[in-house]
């Protein structure tokens, strides 16, 4: 009976590690992904230390290989000091990404205090041309969300550029992309974002947060049962005799 509890406690640690070198790949696909998508965002949040849950779960993913190769080889050959590494390392990953959680849920909070601080300014300095980086920011986030303006279209009358250009109009990235010929005209309201992006801004921004704290959740649980496996290896190895005699027989085959 012993030994078969040993035996699925071992099958099911070398299972663990096959999912560890696969939850590697997502957590830095993951981590990848915020600092990405920051990048198109820099302009509307200037907390650069919200980064900091999505730098430390590349660095997660990236020791995830590391652990999936030690427990492997520890289970494999049946290593106490392997396995009793393994369960530490696995320790230490877990209370970080207790702390990629917290950190993720506090700068999820300040998201919408950064960007009511910061947009306006960024509309401010639009002057509608490709090589000026606010312009472009302005102009991809409203094509890509969907909005015009700060909470409407008409926010673009408050505008440096509105009144330098005093043509009554908005930039072509408020248009809707149905309707052609399509000149970002006041005078039609119909053929432009009916919504702002403030808001849209503020919901991507903590819709990113979201997956990092989900996915160092998910795997967080993921590492406390491989700690627990690896921690009943352990402990029916030193005292489980019918164990110790199979493992030397084992060895002297």
């Amino acid at each position: 009976m012993g030994q078969c509890g040993i035996t699925s406690s071992k099958t099911v640690l070398v299972f663990l590690n096959l999912i560890f070198w696969a939850a590697a790949g997502i957590l830095c696909y993951i981590g990848a992904y915020v600092f990405i998508t920051y990048d198109d965002y820099d302009h509307f949040f200037e907390d650069v230390y919200t980064l900091i849950p999505a730098s430390i779960i590349i660095a997660v993913g990236t020791l995830l290989f590391i652990i999936g190769l030690i427990g492997c080889c520890a289970t494999i050959r049946e290593s106490s000091c392997g396995l009793t590494a393994f369960a530490v390392i696995l320790l230490l990953v877990f209370v970080t990404e207790v702390v990629v959680v917290v950190l993720g849920y506090i700068y999820r909070a300040r998201v919408e205090d950064q960007v009511n601080h910061s947009i306006q300014k960024v509309y401010d300095e639009y002057n509608g041309t490709n090589t000026d980086a606010p312009s472009r920011a302005i102009d991809y986030v409203q094509r890509q969300l969907h909005c015009c303006g700060i909470h409407n279209y008409s926010d673009w009358r408050n505008t440096r550029w509105f009144k330098e250009s005093r043509n009554n109009s908005v930039p072509v990235s408020c248009c809707k992309p149905n309707i052609s010929n399509c000149t970002g005209t006041m005078s039609r309201p119909g053929d432009l974002y009916p919504e702002g992006c403030e808001a849209l801004v503020v919901k991507k921004l903590k819709e990113i947060m979201m997956y990092v704290i989900w996915a160092a959740l998910t795997f967080a649980a993921i590492q406390m049962l491989g700690m627990l496996c690896a921690c009943v290896v352990l402990c029916r190895r030193g005292h489980d005799p019918a164990y110790e005699l199979l493992v030397t027989g084992a060895t002297y085959a």
